[in-house]
Formats: structure tokens, sequence, C-alpha cells
């Protein structure tokens, strides 16, 4: 099996994939438990009909960020974390390459957590023996960190064969729900723990680092148009779907856990089913992309080494019991990683065909300009965010979800200080056209696709 992922330069033309295999991804690393812990709140936290609007809301401008950085990242053929090699400069770069890596390697830990407590359920269930929960946290971390070590062809393939299946045994869940226990749930009362704002940003922020590294999978797009595609049908349907199928289901059964409701329908076999492929479809990308970030720290890191170790670390933090920390964890995560999603859009629309966007160009020490921007939409995220929604100060409003807040801040604020610097009257200032429908395989080995 070809291992190579090209971590530190650009995907070759021969190995692109279609736009529907890309989706396929997105998809299936949103159909996961995360999604189904963050339905389940939304369903007892929030009448009925506002979670699921706030659910298609999110998902919807998921969608359409996820088709600009989708267009970076086609365009440009780089990963994410080489393509913060350009925006902030070799040290800037390795600097956030390193906080991705960190806070990926966190995310799998607690996607190895939910794993665990879930198997456990579900083994106690169908044999009633009270297993440690860590025991099935390493089985799965491991299941997931094979699949991230063979790199994006393996996850291609998983993704490729398991979306089908979970989207049929999800729809089985709900049908059967509705058969056996009606609708009556739908409308029950219950107290409202959540603004309609919050909930968006919830919905926002638990795909949100999946959006700002959406060049990681779309460099492997045959065009920037088909990577945009993908970016916009993987992620509002790839998060839009566990939800409302876990809102649906736990207003209609009136339980928490996923689990337990598939086995209170008599589906103990789907649950262990879904289980199992929704956290490895997911989780194997958190590893992959951290692992695509840390060796492009360094030359002589090679994506495959980095993953191995990564993966035993992120595989014993999820043993210690990291899920604890979930939703803490990706308001954290929405706060701090969106603002940079920001900052590269604006830089590469504003100077993605200058010659520091192509693969081995020399960058400089630091771009302080793009890291002011950064910091800039930290802020904003952190001051917009009630406390009562997640960590933050609720100084002031802006769209009411705070993680697109801290994208859209660093977007502007880099916008602006290219404006002040000259910008529009550089050669470099001009958008990049995009690259064709048919590209020259030629032109693959290195510079900018357009």
């Amino acid at each position: 099996m070809d291992t190579t992922d090209y971590e530190h330069g650009v995907v070759p033309f021969d190995q692109c994939k279609s736009w529907l295999s890309i989706a396929a991804v997105w998809i299936a690393i949103g159909i996961d438990l995360s999604g189904a812990f963050l339905g389940v709140a939304l369903a007892s936290g929030m009448a009925f009909w506002p979670a699921i609007g706030a659910t298609m809301l999110g998902s919807l401008l998921l969608g359409l960020l996820a088709m600009a950085c989708a267009y970076v990242g086609a365009s440009t053929g780089l990963s994410t974390a080489m393509i913060s090699r350009a925006v902030f400069g070799r040290i800037g770069g390795a600097v956030l390459a390193l906080a991705i890596s960190i806070s990926l390697v966190g995310w799998f830990a607690v996607q190895a957590g939910f794993f665990g407590g879930n198997a456990q359920i579900a083994f106690s269930e169908f044999t009633g023996l009270d297993v440690p929960v860590q025991l099935f946290t390493g089985i799965g971390g491991v299941l997931m960190a094979l699949t991230a070590f063979w790199g994006y062809r393996s996850i291609n393939r998983l993704s490729s064969l398991a979306v089908p299946l979970l989207l049929l045994l999800l729809v089985v869940g709900v049908v059967v729900a509705f058969i056996t226990h009606g609708t009556s749930g739908l409308d029950a009362a219950v107290e409202a723990t959540f603004t309609f704002g919050g909930a968006v940003s919830l919905v926002m922020g638990i795909f949100i680092l999946g959006v700002v590294l959406a060049p990681d999978m779309a460099r492997w797009a045959k065009t920037p148009k088909q990577a945009m595609a993908a970016g916009f049908v993987g992620f509002f349907f790839g998060n839009s779907i566990i939800l409302v199928v876990t809102i649906l289901l736990a207003r209609i059964m009136n339980q928490s856990e996923l689990m337990s409701i598939y086995f209170a329908l008599s589906l103990g076999g789907v649950a262990v089913v879904v289980l199992i492929l929704a956290q490895w479809t997911t989780n194997t990308t958190n590893l992959y992309s951290a692992g695509l970030a840390f060796s492009s720290i360094h030359p002589r890191l090679t994506r495959r080494m980095v993953t191995l170790v990564l993966g035993v670390v992120g595989i014993a933090v999820g043993v210690v019991g990291a899920a604890d920390y979930f939703v803490q964890f990706i308001l954290v995560i929405g706060t701090i990683i969106a603002p940079y999603g920001g900052v590269y859009l604006a830089a590469f629309f504003t100077g993605g065909r200058t010659a520091r966007w192509a693969h081995g160009a020399d960058a400089r020490t630091v771009e302080v300009w793009s890291i002011v921007a950064w910091v800039a939409g930290v802020l904003a995220a952190f001051a917009t965010t009630n406390p009562a929604d997640g960590p933050g100060f609720g100084l002031f409003s802006f769209t009411t979800i705070s993680s697109l807040d801290g994208l859209i801040i660093g977007f502007a604020v880099y916008l602006i200080q290219w404006l002040v610097r000259g910008g529009l009257r550089r050669p470099g200032g001009a958008t990049p056209e995009p690259r064709g429908d048919v590209a020259d395989p030629a032109t693959q080995n290195g510079e900018v696709r357009a």
C-alpha cells in the first residue's frame, strides 16, 4: 500500500480523488458520538423546533465556510499546517501547527473516551459483565490510530464503506422509534438551558475545527470547484444528520444515551455497528490531521512516525478520562482555532498568487500582521461568548455565534491591515484565478494550483 501522503508537498494530480469520495470522508467525520452527545443536550435544553433550527443554521454556516476553506486547500495543494507557514511565517506557522496538533490529539482522546463509555454500555447490555471503560477506550484508540497511520487512502476507503451503512442504520432507528413510541415526545415541555445563538455556536463549535482543517482533505480534490462542492455537502449534511437523528430519538424515547436508546428499541446489534463505524471514521481523521500538522514543523519529521507517537499519547490521555471535559473542550477549540480560518482566508484571497504560497517557497520568520489578526479574532470570540454558554466574558454581542465572531474578526482585521499597508496597489494583491476543471499534471509539483 502506498503510504505517501505528501505531508511536505503537494498531492500529484494523478493521485487526486473525486468530489463525492472527499464529501463521504467529511460526512463520515460528522457522524460521530460527540454529535450524538450534543444532540441529546439540545433535545433536553430546547424546544424541538428551535433545536432543529439551530442545527440546520449552524450546519449551513459550516457548509458555506467549508467551501471557502476547501478552495484554498485545493488551489494550493497544501495541508492546513503548510498553509500556516505561508500565513504566519516559519516560526509563527510552526507554533500554530503545534497548537493544532495538541488540540487534535486532545480531541482524539475525547473521542476515544466517548467510544469507551458507549462500548462499555453495549458490552454490558449484551453480556451483563462490568468491564472497565479504560479497556474499551484503549481498544478503540488503537483501532482508530491504525487507519490514521496508513493515511488518507485508508480513510477514504473506510468512509466509502461506512457512510451508506451508517445512514441506513440511523434511519432505521428513527423509523422504529416512531412506529413503537409515536411522536408525542417531540412536543414535550423542557426547561430552556440554551439560547438560540448559544445552540448555533455549539453546533458550529463541534465541527469548526474540521472546517479550518478542510485543506487537509481538500488538497486531494481534482479541482477547486470539486473541493467546494465536497466541502458544502460534507459539512452541511455530515454535521446535521447525527444531530437531527439524536434530537428526534432523545425526544421520542426520553433518554439521554444513544446506545441505551438503540437497546431500548431492541436494536442492540445496530447500536454496536453505529458505535464502531461512527467513532472509527471520525477519530482517525483527528489523528491524521494532527500528524500532518506536527510533521510540517520540520522536514525530517514523517507523518507516519509522528502519527504513531501522537496516537500513543492520545490513547493514554483518553484512558485517564479526557471525555469528562467534552463541552468545555469544544467551546475552547471553536474560540481559539476558528479565527485562524479567517486569517488564512483573508491572506489567500488578498495574495494567494504570490510566491510565498508555492510549495518550497522561502517564508519570513514571523508574519506579525497575521498573528495580530489571529489574536484579535481570539479576543473577540472570548469577548462575545456568553458565560452561560461557555468560556467567555459576554462583553458584547455580534452574530451571537462566538466561533463565527472570531473567524469574521480575524478575517476583517487582516483585510483592514492589508488595505492600510497599500494592498490594493500591490501586484500580488489580486484574487487568485480559480483552477480550471482540467488541470495539467505537470503543474502539480509544487506550484499554486490555478
